[in-house]
């Protein structure tokens, strides 16, 4: 599926002009196709992740925004003005890159204040604007400190607010936790997305943590070999994913093989199963049967569900979570997640060799052709 084949492949809420369109653009690299007719619109105030394994063409499509890299072919508008001819500078965006790029021989003030005085601010109005910003971004009382004395997370947020004190239209992030360690990332992932709604700025963040993308975005486009896979709302992209690449990228999906016939799925490894969405999937096609883990239970079945013998290859312990594999035949094997909220249940886990029976509700499936 190309960007141009999704209706969902970019189109931002109705209302004001996007902040960022990017129409049809593509960039080439000799004769290798980084990203290929790429069309996007964000919104203005929009958290927009941009998500995908390495080399699918997210980071080039970040540094075409921001004037780093030309495109090939496409125009890049901002608030309905072309840029795409302009460097850098005369582009209202400002970048954060992974590496923070700060300035270890100046404070942390004025890391912040160094794109004000290139563009001639006053000193009062300097001033004014970097201590608001050290307090938005919870820096308060250390602008006399050197970055090199400060934590990553820290170090992390004096990077944002020196782009952000600049008041840019749109803030480019490339993968700027990705040097944090689990725990920071995770917090730094709900302070960042906190700081983008008081600020109000539409936020491009490229990423290749599924978890991320989840966690913050208003909405994202999942990309694969230089072109959209599907865009749209976290909850669309991952309990709708429109191909396989999307249900595998997107967490744990389980893609079970089988032929659509008549409204069901006759699986390979043998039960005829009824299925929920199956858009645009003919008779008498090869299909895959998307599950997600969570999706599948273990016992209390309700009427209706679809139930599939299997036999228990695997127990992992997870704390809160207990994953089972499940052989549903040979060569066709399943992930089924469950929540360790019972107590009583704590000794009655399944162990390797158990026969069991596994469960769905039909509309929890997905059929991908």
């Amino acid at each position: 599926m190309t960007s141009s084949d999704a209706p969902s492949a970019g189109a931002a809420p109705a209302g004001d002009p996007p902040a960022v369109r990017l129409d049809n653009i593509s960039k080439s690299y000799g004769g290798s196709s980084a990203v290929h007719e790429l069309s996007l619109d964000i919104a203005p105030g929009e958290f927009f992740s941009l998500l995908g394994p390495s080399g699918c063409g997210k980071t080039t499509s970040l540094r075409m925004i921001g004037g780093f890299t030309d495109p090939t072919a496409g125009t890049i508008l901002l608030s309905g003005e072309d840029v795409t001819a302009l460097p850098p500078d005369k582009r209202n965006v400002n970048t954060v890159f992974q590496s923070y790029a700060l300035f270890d021989h100046l404070s942390v003030a004025d890391n912040v204040a160094f794109g004000l005085k290139r563009k001639g601010v006053g000193r009062a109005e300097i001033r004014e604007r970097v201590g608001a910003m050290l307090d938005r971004v919870q820096l308060g009382g250390l602008g006399d400190r050197k970055p090199r004395t400060l934590s990553g997370g820290q170090r992390q947020r004096v990077a944002l607010a020196r782009a952000l004190v600049n008041r840019p239209q749109v803030l480019l992030l490339d993968e700027p936790l990705a040097a944090l360690d689990l725990k920071l990332r995770r917090r730094m992932q709900v302070e960042l997305k906190q700081i983008q709604r008081e600020v109000g700025i539409t936020f491009v963040f490229v990423t290749h943590d599924q978890d991320e993308a989840l966690t913050m975005s208003d909405r994202m486009a999942v990309m694969n070999e230089g072109h959209v896979e599907q865009c749209g709302t976290p909850e669309d992209v991952y309990e709708r994913p429109a191909s396989r690449f999307v249900a595998s990228f997107m967490g744990t999906s389980n893609l079970v093989p089988g032929t659509y016939r008549d409204g069901q799925v006759v699986l390979d490894c043998g039960p005829a199963l009824p299925v929920g969405d199956r858009t645009g999937v003919s008779d008498g096609s090869s299909v895959s049967l998307s599950i997600r883990p969570e999706k599948i239970w273990l016992s209390d079945f309700e009427p209706g569900m679809a139930l599939v013998h299997g036999v228990v290859r695997e127990t992992v312990y997870s704390g809160p979570t207990t994953t089972y594999l499940i052989e549903l035949a040979p060569g066709v094997t399943v992930s089924v997640l469950e929540q360790n909220t019972d107590r009583s249940r704590m000794e009655d886990r399944w162990s390797g060799g158990e026969s069991v029976e596994i469960g769905w509700k039909p509309e929890h499936c997905l059929v991908l052709d």
